[in-house]
């Protein structure tokens, strides 16, 4: 036996070693189903099973029962994959004990939870769908996979796609936001960017487009919590931004932990076997999240563990993410018939091919490479680019008195704020290997802007949070401190501009961080307040994960900038803008509200029967609206300012075959060169199902000098005004098309075209 087991893998690596390397696709599918034929049932389930790495690869396994038989299993073929296990060395050490000790040596595939950069941190998703600026997810999506690659991973966790409505929802921070054609933008460059155009490359990873599906639709934004969609807002809202992703040719999803309409996302048979794996043809795998198997159980969905396997499987999710219920489970459903061994057989072949399509087979150390590692991370060109990204990242939100951009020589300029100084928030939630406290605060960002003439004073001002920040579960965040305002006012009483960052804790958003209050908190308003008694020249710095309540800011601070984090070289980025080297351009993703009680608030609404009051008499209060708040946004969907500024005029409609022509001029009417974002909304007017009175549908950044006018084109196909009906069909119905031009979801040209297609 001991000859057999040296010898079968010895066999496998030659007829796929370099020399005899076919990259056609039936050559892969024969080599794949050769390996299958000779794989054991247990070997086949085992390519299901990925672990958590829980001990360091590169000493020896420590004496608990679950890391000692974590290791035999991987030994013996058992365990298909793994998360959290690091570094070159480590992943090379991982790879050993199933390649060079089980029987058939085939080889583990690495994944981890790379959201916005592995060790160079980049702006956080949110803020890069801020950019409006598909380039921006995708080289920072190179760069991320780039050093992952060299730390011997091979599978990112991410992209995120889940549409977000709700800015309690602490994940919002993840995704790109509230719209379904701006998440699908962002989707294939996100993919694109950590897959590039070869996956064998010792410089991409797989993707993995998360969460499937509607997750970000939780009730009360509450995290892992119940959804309850209409298949209407699945299909048009929801999906989308997946469809994107695979039509990029994402190599994996990952499905939700939230339930629809009373099935777990984990055993939606018509999400992944008849949306992802039929209709779209998704030939990729179908990863569970953290457990979410078992979870099925909890739900009250499968009565125990063996039944959480089989509906999983019979829903299509190929590989199970760390609740090992695969492991115990699936050999007796399948043994007592309860299964088809072809729904297995299916499975394993989407794992292994995708180990196939990274080179795995060829050479399972190629990634684990530590020269490779130390040369490749955190360099200055890829700092450059987080600085670059950044700025491209950040909204101007108001500039009355074009208090901004600052002069960098002669002035008396008090920083504060106790965001300010942080080196460690700057970074961001979700923030794989990232180094604590090894960003560029925005304090050290202004300090490095301004010229010898200019005096930077700092005071902490609010307290937000204390303690050791270390413990990234829980923070303890801090109310009625006024121990610093007195400091704060002085130093702000004597300066010419105020610059006070205000915002939230980067660890206040992500994962499990949902929260019902999403106004300033730590006494942030109180010290703003006092400050505006001594000095009206304040300018709010704004850094968040997600949209904030703040009208008062909003109405007596005469500039704010919405800066998110920027990950490495946030402070850096921010002085760019405040100090004119970089004239802002980015936009919102998500609508501001005046008050939490908005919330879900979003601009893709529908009409209603009764969605104005001029339709009514003045005392009327029959129709849709609040009577102690706005209705709208307090900063819009789509919504950012410049330098410059830009007017839209003569906007035209031209039908065409199967379509519409839009033209509309842009002028730059301020004496600065800048670029603007067009954005093109439609509303079917009339159709079978209801469609929202605003969608956006395409956009374009144009740059243009001062005084200079741009005509700007887009044509809409039907796959522009067109959406699925019942039944998940797509097509577009004939009638009256509102289309929509401008700077922003509110402030917008609008003509009407009858269609006919």
């Amino acid at each position: 036996m001991r000859s057999i087991h040296i010898l079968i893998p010895v066999l496998f690596f030659c007829a796929c070693s370099p020399e005899s390397k076919d990259t056609s696709q039936n050559a892969m599918e024969t080599k794949v189903d050769s390996l299958v034929s000779i794989m054991t049932l247990q070997e086949k389930i085992g390519q299901l099973n990925m672990y958590n790495g829980t001990w360091e690869f590169t000493g020896p396994v420590p004496s608990d029962e679950n890391s000692q038989e974590k290791a035999e299993n991987i030994k013996k073929g058992l365990v298909g994959g793994m998360l959290n296990v690091l570094t070159a060395e480590g992943t090379r050490e991982a790879q050993k004990l199933a390649v060079e000790e089980s029987r058939l040596g085939i080889p583990l595939i690495f994944g981890y939870d790379v959201i916005h950069g592995y060790k160079t941190m980049f702006p956080i998703p949110l803020a890069q769908a801020a950019s409006w600026d598909p380039s921006v997810g995708r080289e920072s999506s190179a760069i991320s996979a780039k050093e992952m690659a060299a730390s011997g991973l091979h599978w990112a966790f991410g992209p995120v796609m889940d549409i977000a409505r709700d800015a309690r929802w602490g994940r919002i921070m993840e995704g790109a936001g509230e719209d379904p054609y701006l998440t699908s933008v962002f989707a294939r460059a996100w993919v694109e960017g950590l897959q590039g155009d070869d996956l064998t490359s010792e410089e991409t990873v797989a993707a993995c487009a998360k969460h499937f599906a509607a997750y970000g639709f939780a009730e009360a934004g509450l995290d892992y919590s119940t959804v309850d969609i209409s298949n209407h807002t699945l299909y048009n809202v929801a999906l989308p931004p997946f469809k994107a992703a695979v039509d990029a040719g994402v190599a994996t999803v990952m499905n939700a932990f939230n339930e629809i309409g009373g099935i777990p996302a984990t055993g939606h048979r018509h999400l992944q076997r008849d949306i992802l794996k039929g209709a779209w043809g998704f030939d990729g795998i179908m990863l569970s999240d953290w457990a979410s198997i078992n979870e099925m159980v909890t739900h009250g969905y499968s009565k125990d563990s063996a039944s959480a396997a089989k509906s999983a499987l019979l829903a299509g999710c190929d590989m199970d993410m760390e609740s090992r219920i695969y492991e115990r489970h699936l050999e007796g459903v399948i043994s007592s018939g309860g299964l088809d061994e072809a729904l297995l057989d299916d499975a394993v072949r989407r794992i292994l091919k995708l180990k196939f399509q990274l080179g795995l087979f060829d050479d399972p150390y190629k990634y684990s490479d530590m020269e490779r590692e130390r040369t490749t991370i955190l360099t200055s060109e890829h700092l450059a680019k987080a600085r670059e990204t950044g700025r491209k990242s950040i909204v101007l939100l108001k500039n009355d008195r074009s208090i901004l951009p600052l002069k960098k020589a002669g002035q008396k300029i008090a920083v504060i704020g106790q965001l300010a100084s942080s080196k460690d928030v700057v970074l961001g939630s979700w923030r794989a290997q990232a180094i604590p406290n090894s960003g560029i605060s925005i304090l050290e960002g202004i300090q490095g802007a301004v010229e010898r003439s200019t005096s930077v004073s700092y005071a902490r001002g609010y307290t937000l949070t204390k303690g050791d920040r270390t413990f990234r579960f829980e923070l303890d965040i801090v109310e009625g401190d006024r121990s610093g305002f007195s400091e704060a006012v002085q130093v702000a009483g004597r300066s010419d501009v105020v610059i006070l960052v205000m915002g939230e804790d980067c660890f206040q958003t992500g994962e499990g961080r949902s929260q019902v209050d999403i106004a300033l908190k730590g006494n942030q308003e109180d010290l703003l307040k006092e400050i505006l008694k001594v000095n009206k020249n304040v300018i709010a710095v704004l850094m968040n994960g997600r949209p904030l309540a703040i009208p008062y800011v909003a109405e007596n601070v005469p500039a704010i900038v919405e800066t998110w984090y920027l990950g490495s070289e946030m402070g850096n980025a921010v002085a760019d803008v405040l100090f004119g080297d970089y004239n802002p351009t980015g936009k919102l993703p998500v609508s501001f509200p005046y008050h939490v009680g908005q919330e879900p608030l979003y601009y893709y609404v529908k009409n209603t029967g009764r969605p104005v009051p001029n339709e009514f008499d003045a005392g009327m209060v029959f129709w849709a609206h609040y009577t102690d708040s706005p209705k709208k946004a307090l900063f819009p969907f789509g919504y950012g300012l410049s330098y410059s500024s830009f007017e839209y005029s003569d906007l035209q409609l031209t039908a065409v075959e199967k379509g519409v022509n839009v033209s509309v001029k842009v002028t730059n009417t301020s004496e600065v060169d800048g670029v603007e974002t067009a954005q093109v909304y439609i509303r079917d007017i009339h159709a079978s199902e209801t469609r929202p009175a605003k969608q956006l549908v395409d956009f374009r950044k144009i740059a243009i000098s001062a005084g200079q006018s741009e005509t700007v084109t887009f044509t809409l196909s039907t796959e522009d005004l067109g959406f699925y009906h019942a039944g998940y069909s797509f097509y577009a119905e004939p009638g009256v098309f509102k289309i929509m031009v401008g700077g922003d979801s509110q402030n917008l040209l609008t003509e009407d075209i009858e269609l006919d297609f």
